[in-house]
């Protein structure tokens, strides 16, 4: 009998498979081990820094929240032996040989992980936010860094980060154990798999398959930030972080650091000087409604086609409130804008300071001042609040309830960023209507739009322009939500404002850097309100925090840049700024000045005034970037 037997044909290919198996079992283990060894981090960080009290429902809290962080860091680990596994079907390497390359690999990650772990837990009780790649600039000067450190501290957290990688080693060897590096056939078949798996891992480097992609924002659950921080993966956010340290400081260096001061005294906002405030609010203590509408540029409020307005609700509800004819957006980008709105803080021009965790949680905040009048605060959004950090900086800053679209459950199926305005208007003003006749203290109630975005996916057909019918569909949302209120109770003691985020290129064409740009409306209504208005003073986003504050008679000294609209005693000039990707512009009734960085020229003729005092404002807000 020649060839060969069925039973030795089916042996080998249990051979082949059992090889392979091997391979994909090594592959899991090590994606299942990193992340058990990144959760694990997680419980020591808390037996470090929980108050006594801290229940086991927090504990489990921080672990749920922070695998999504650590799923990011176990597919970053993975990748490298995932593209090895692959190599090993069609390149023969002793089995030998690929163990002693893994072997050395996973010395490197775990003593890595381990070092960065060990820093962090000991630099949190003074940093008070997890490790990034801010300490690097310490170790510039190795003998500086070294006085500051106590030597039982380093001698301890050596002994730490030897432990911990010595557990991480223990575990990863084991794992590599699993690995067989024989060969196998059907390689064209198995490669396919293995690219497959590539995939998901990407997936789970990415964060999922959401807008946004991982951040720490993503473990954000808790008005406790201590719950929040030690959800944070701190190899994740040592490693996100790193890269060319920018010197903010030096990043616009139009005056010298006295001359800057002295320029910036005679704008800032919180001048300290007695202020007498205009009234147009009957209530002391309003329950407030802060509405931030996508890209409800001004020229897209006024446009007309077709003969019919764009945005009827908008050109109505003006005249009916408190009416900032000559208001601007500071920046062209919702995070931007957001801060400007809620912390009175300038957007910068190619940095967004809600990316940044430690420095945003700095910022005052209308929450954090609310809130210390007794005020509670809810925020609303539709879509993913992780997306450039939201969550992550609202929390910071004082925020006390969070609502959006993954605890969110409607019959309407969410669009690719979210629920729709249809959807979240009314909802919205269900939460109001809902805690005005239920709460005993007054509460800050925020809710951002978003149908009014690309991809202006709306359930709507007023007109055959995509951008116009999104932005028409929006505004009848709005509008629909403020009738609501109106026929209920809550409107007695309501202020209802409505702000844009940022204005939007229409007419199309439009540049990006002139003021009509930029040019937003800001509308404030309700019951608590005194009357129809129009302001013709010149501001932007950053003006609200103090302009809301002082009708309240609530201190705004924290907001250095936030200048009160409506104080009529001696105010210093009022002037709106706003940045784009490279420079500023800045105008008032007398003039406008704009400056391309690009080109380091200004645009037309520039009012030399208003030129020197956008350069201020620009040079001081990455001043005190670089210091926060």
């Amino acid at each position: 009998m020649t060839g060969v037997s069925y039973g030795t044909v089916r042996v080998r290919s249990l051979y082949f498979f059992t090889k392979m198996k091997k391979r994909l079992s090594f592959l899991f283990a090590v994606f299942g081990a990193t992340l058990l060894l990144m959760a694990l981090q997680k419980p020591i960080f808390l037996a470090r820094y929980a108050p006594a009290g801290t229940g086991i429902a927090a504990w489990l809290q921080v672990v749920w929240h922070g695998l999504s962080l650590d799923a990011t860091v176990a597919g970053y680990v993975t990748a490298l032996p995932l593209v090895a596994t692959l190599v090993s079907l069609w390149v023969a390497v002793p089995a030998c040989t690929w163990r002693r390359i893994f072997r050395g690999y996973f010395t490197v990650v775990s003593i890595v992980s381990a070092l960065v772990f060990a820093v962090d837990i000991a630099l949190y009780e003074h940093w008070g936010f997890r490790i990034d790649g801010t300490v690097l600039i310490y170790l510039a000067d190795p003998k500086d860094a070294m006085a500051n450190v106590d030597g039982w501290l380093a001698v301890r957290q050596l002994l730490f980060c030897a432990l911990v990688a010595a557990a991480m080693i223990g575990v990863y060897f084991r794992v590599v154990g699993l690995f067989d590096g024989g060969r196998v056939r059907l390689r064209g078949v198995w490669s396919g798999v293995l690219l497959l798996l590539a995939g998901f891992d990407f997936l789970a480097i990415r964060g999922g398959t959401g807008a946004s992609v991982a951040n720490v924002s993503k473990v954000c659950f808790s008005t406790d930030m201590l719950l929040n921080h030690a959800a944070v993966n701190p190899l994740f956010s040592f490693l996100s972080t790193l890269g060319p340290e920018e010197n903010f400081a030096e990043a616009y260096p139009f005056f010298d650091e006295p001359t800057r001061a002295a320029r910036f005294e005679r704008l800032r906002g919180n001048t300290g000087r007695e202020e007498a405030t205009l009234p147009v609010l009957r209530r002391r203590r309003p329950n407030i409604a802060l509405v931030i509408l996508e890209s409800f540029g001004s020229t897209v409020m006024e446009a007309e086609t077709e003969g019919q307005p764009v945005m009827p609700h908008m050109q109505r509800l003006k005249h009916e409130g408190v009416w900032f004819e000559n208001f601007y957006a500071n920046s062209f980008r919702t995070d931007r804008g957001e801060v400007a709105i809620l912390s009175g803080f300038p957007a910068q021009t190619k940095v967004s300071i809600m990316k940044m965790p430690a420095k945003c949680a700095g910022l005052p905040s209308l929450a954090r001042s609310l809130g210390r009048e007794g005020y509670s605060s809810f925020f609303v959004y539709g879509g993913d609040l992780n997306f450039t950090n939201q969550s992550s900086y609202m929390y910071a800053t004082g925020w006390q309830e969070l609502i959006w679209q993954k605890e969110l459950r409607f019959d309407a199926a969410p669009s690719k960023w979210g629920y729709d305005d249809a959807v979240m208007c009314d909802y919205f003003a269900d939460e109001v209507i809902a805690r005005s006749a239920s709460s005993e203290v007054p509460f800050l109630g925020g809710l951002l739009t978003l149908s009014s975005h690309i991809p202006f996916d709306v359930p709507y057909a007023k007109f055959a322009d995509e951008v116009l019918n999104a932005m028409a569909f929006s505004d009848e949302c709005v509008g629909r939500m403020v009738e609501r209120l109106k026929a209920s109770p809550a409107w007695d003691d309501l202020l209802l404002i409505l702000v844009a985020d940022h204005g939007y290129p229409y007419p199309y064409g439009i540049a990006y850097n002139i003021p009509e740009r930029h040019c937003i409306p800001m509308i404030w209504l309700g019951g608590a309100v005194d009357g129809a208005r129009s302001v013709a003073e010149y501001g932007s986003q950053i003006d609200l925090c103090a302009t809301l504050l002082a009708q309240l008679g609530v201190p705004h000294d924290e907001f250095d840049y936030s200048r009160n609209l409506l104080d009529t005693l001696d105010p210093p000039r009022r002037f709106a700024y706003y940045t784009f990707n490279e420079g500023f512009g800045a105008i008032d009734a007398t003039g406008e000045a704009v400056w391309d960085a690009a080109s380091g020229r200004t645009l037309g003729d520039a009012d030399p005034e208003l030129l020197d005092a956008g350069r201020t404002m620009l040079q001081t807000t990455y001043v005190d970037l670089d210091r926060r």
